[in-house]
């Protein structure tokens, strides 16, 4: 976007204040002994990493974690030196090699990953920091239950290797229903406690967002927050656990005002007929910018506390939305889709409720042709 004007057509503002305010809640949240580590995949769940990552370490993160190898070279490129993580697995050699040249700890899954490790570390001049996931339910990434303890200390008898952690992820932490939750817990403490010496000096982290805010005997030597260092409970009952603040708002321009008359079909497939005379606007903002297509009719826009319903279907590249009871906005008036204006506020749990997702697809879905603005 060099050289234009990143207000001109829609946007997304982004509170690094916000995302360090949050940092500093949780870590108030957790016991002393407690580390955070700020989940930053996915461009910080689409708030911009960088941007994201620095405020959260202000914050009291210490470590960072990533999905790919690309997300972790991003940030060493920008100077960033905190201990990060890689939260999948890699299967190549190359990546395995460039993690260690770029000192990021890949995840291990089994002890055939991390032999490969051992092998490319050997005359480096450097031991390889690693980290093994133990899989206690999730079913994806992380070496079998029954292998674990095993794993572990063959890992640790691997010259060229450093096993700097040893965690597993929670499948249904924001459920009400807590039974596997608890399972989980039961595997995992299971494990730390098979290993009282080859247990030492190794972090042992299990929880994401809603089992950091679930219970605190879920929070072990670390917790990995994502979605709550963004502003969102990852559930209805896990709001008011700790006072978040959300980090992003997105924002649009209005094109056109036009006035249609009673009985008029409005955009693609006419599923919007007015019933009376309608003040309608053009918002440049649609489908194609990450606002879905499914909440077409379904959400409202903000515009000076103003709750201004959208209407007829989105489009790739524009909206509709009604405002014949805001007589004040007009071409070239900014409107809110997701965010706060004045006092009132529309969230990506709104917005996920009403076309059956889920606020990380929502916040990860805004694409880069709207420009990110710290404010």
């Amino acid at each position: 976007m060099s050289g234009q004007n990143p207000y001109q057509r829609a946007w997304v503002e982004v509170s690094p204040a916000a995302i360090e305010a949050n940092a500093k809640a949780l870590r108030r949240y957790l016991s002393p002994e407690t580390r955070l580590m700020a989940v930053v995949k996915a461009d910080g769940y689409g708030h911009g990493a960088v941007t994201v990552t620095k405020a959260a370490l202000r914050g009291g993160a210490t470590s960072l974690g990533v999905a790919t190898l690309e997300e972790g070279l991003e940030l060493r490129k920008a100077g960033l030196e905190a201990p990060i993580l890689l939260l999948s697995n890699l299967c190549e050699a190359e990546e395995l090699r460039t993690c260690l040249h770029w000192q990021l700890m890949p995840t291990l899954s089994s002890l055939d990953d991390a032999r490969v490790c051992d092998e490319l570390a050997k005359d480096s001049g450097r031991r390889f920091k690693v980290q093994l996931k133990v899989d206690t339910g999730m079913s994806r990434l992380g070496c079998a239950l029954k292998d674990g303890i095993s794993t572990i200390r063959d890992i640790q008898n691997l010259k060229d290797l450093e096993l700097k952690g040893v965690y597993s992820h929670l499948a249904c932490a924001d459920d009400r229903n807590t039974t596997v939750t608890q399972l989980q817990q039961q595997r995992f403490r299971a494990v730390i406690k098979a290993l009282p010496q080859q247990g030492r000096g190794l972090c042992f982290h299990l929880a994401n967002s809603a089992g950091t805010l679930l219970t605190t005997t879920l929070h072990h030597d670390m917790v990995r927050v994502g979605l709550a260092l963004y502003g969102h409970p990852p559930a209805t009952h896990l709001a008011d656990v700790v006072p978040l603040r959300s980090a992003l708002s997105v924002r649009a321009k209005v094109t056109l005002i036009r006035e249609i008359p009673a009985g008029t079909g409005v955009s693609y497939g006419h599923q919007y007929v007015s019933q009376n005379s309608v003040r309608l606007a053009v918002v440049a903002i649609g489908y194609a910018d990450g606002v879905v297509r499914a909440l077409s009719g379904r959400i409202h826009a903000l515009y000076r506390n103003k709750h201004l319903p959208q209407i007829g279907a989105i489009t790739m590249d524009q909206l509709l939305i009604d405002v014949t009871n805001a007589p004040e906005l007009g071409p070239g008036s900014t409107v809110t889709l997701l965010g706060r204006d004045h006092e009132a506020e529309i969230t990506p749990q709104t917005w996920s409720e009403r076309c059956h997702s889920i606020p990380w697809e929502i916040l990860c879905g805004f694409k880069h042709r709207l420009p990110r603005v710290e404010v």
